[in-house]
């Protein structure tokens, strides 16, 4: 009986292409926008690391010593280089790093325009760093923790800086020249963008991942300069670069902890507790002694990660493809009254009110489906725009479950649309149409 309903959608569409054309845009047009808008907030939305996002926690020390606080709503979000190093000799999380950026000149090997020096970002972290985060790799893997402490001239490029240098070739055992320095590669990250960079959300949670990664001790030697948010209460301490970071209350790393369980968890907070009073006793922490370890997501909902911008544009989207769908009501309602007497006769020989409602709702679904794969189509084509003319935006793709999305949106828009005209050309009397033949 369906495929029977569809085969009589398909040729009542081509007897009136038009009015079909038009109500089929006009579902394109409303599922396209909602789509479109849907696919954002997904991407932004969504748990960046399904399964594991729980598992890492967001460190954060309320060192801040000034007359104003350094954020109304509680510790600072970010910590000290000496508290850095003072946390990384926990041995509770099962694994941990800081992080922090800076921009150095990579200088290519050869000559040419292809060999000329260029700036880029380098992320300074420890060797847990990739494990932690999930990161995938195309060739090699990232250093091991004695490299750390050393540290190790070593490095971990992203392909898209590997296809620049390398041609895209297994560049592992190469070297790569930062500023000065020459430094081994010993592994390259395969194209990975995440959507959210969870590793960053203080400083740019939306931005490209970085094409460099190096250990983090490197700072010292090289004197970097971070090029990420920094604050500080204290007037900046005398001394070498490296005595100067040892002993300042500038608040530039960014902390990540991995505790796959509440034991470790609460383990951890005591750790905490304890490092806190010991540093208030040697007259650190003068405010308070406050400090947070916070999951993964809830941070990213503190920090407002996901723009509440994103979620109202997604509910405006759905309600303009509601109102889309109430305008093509009149559009459907003059379609099948145009047929009544053909339906009035189809009556008086037999055919059911449910047999009726059902052939006009299915060609109300099958118009509706034909929209809605012109608008997935416009979506894809409006997000393709977005991800290549709008920078610092994640990348937005039509993912299966977005595809699913605009079906079933295609099919609501259709019912909604399409209910009341099928269910009135349904309940016209057939005499009225008969004594008219």
């Amino acid at each position: 009986m369906l495929a029977y309903n569809i085969r009589l959608a398909w040729k009542s569409i081509r007897r009136n292409p038009v009015l079909s054309a038009l109500i089929v845009l006009g579902i394109a047009l409303g599922v396209s926008v909602a789509t479109t808008f849907i696919t954002i907030y997904h991407v932004l939305a969504k748990d960046p690391l399904p399964g594991k996002s729980d598992k890492l926690h967001y460190v954060r020390l309320d060192t801040w010593g000034g007359l104003q606080s350094a954020t109304p709503e509680g510790p600072p979000r970010k910590i000290t280089y000496r508290d850095m190093a003072a946390l990384l000799k926990s041995g509770i999380p099962v694994r941990q790093a800081g992080t922090a950026t800076a921009e150095l000149v990579v200088r290519p090997e050869g000559k040419g325009a292809t060999a000329r020096p260029f700036r880029e970002a380098v992320r300074l972290t420890h060797a847990d760093f990739f494990p932690m985060f999930g990161v995938p790799f195309r060739y090699g893997s990232g250093w091991g923790r004695p490299a750390d402490k050393k540290p190790e001239a070593v490095a971990v490029i992203g392909a898209e800086l590997n296809d620049r240098l390398f041609g895209g070739e297994d560049s592992v055992g190469r070297t790569i020249r930062l500023e000065d320095r020459d430094f081994r590669i010993v592994g390259v990250i395969d194209h990975w963008q995440p959507p959210v960079r969870y590793y960053d959300l203080v400083d740019s949670p939306l931005g490209d991942a970085e094409q460099v990664f190096v250990p983090f001790d490197w700072l010292g030697p090289m004197e970097m300069q971070s090029s990420g948010s920094q604050q500080s209460w204290d007037n900046e301490p005398q001394g070498t670069y490296l005595e100067r970071l040892q002993s300042s209350e500038r608040l530039w790393l960014g902390y990540w902890v991995e505790l796959p369980d509440a034991e470790r968890v609460e383990a951890y907070r005591s750790f905490l507790a304890s490092y806190v009073t010991d540093q208030h006793k040697l007259g650190r922490f003068p405010r308070s002694q406050d400090f947070r370890v916070t999951p993964m997501v809830d941070f990213m909902e503190e920090l407002e990660v996901v723009p509440p911008q994103a979620k109202s544009l997604a509910l405006i989207s759905i309600l303009f493809l509601a109102v889309a769908a109430v305008n093509l009501i009149g559009l459907f309602l003059g379609k099948f009254l145009a047929r009544a007497s053909i339906v009035g006769i189809r009556r008086a020989l037999g055919a059911s009110r449910r047999a009726i409602f059902l052939q006009h709702l299915v060609e109300c679904e099958v118009v509706a489906l034909l929209g809605g794969a012109a608008g997935l189509a416009i979506a894809f084509g409006t997000l393709a725009l977005i991800n290549g003319n709008v920078d610092n935006l994640p990348h937005f793709r039509l993912d299966a479950a977005m595809a699913a999305a605009a079906v079933f949106l295609s099919l609501v828009a259709g019912a909604v649309a399409g209910v009341y005209p099928a269910w009135r050309i349904c309940a016209i009397p057939p005499a009225r149409h008969l004594k008219n033949q």
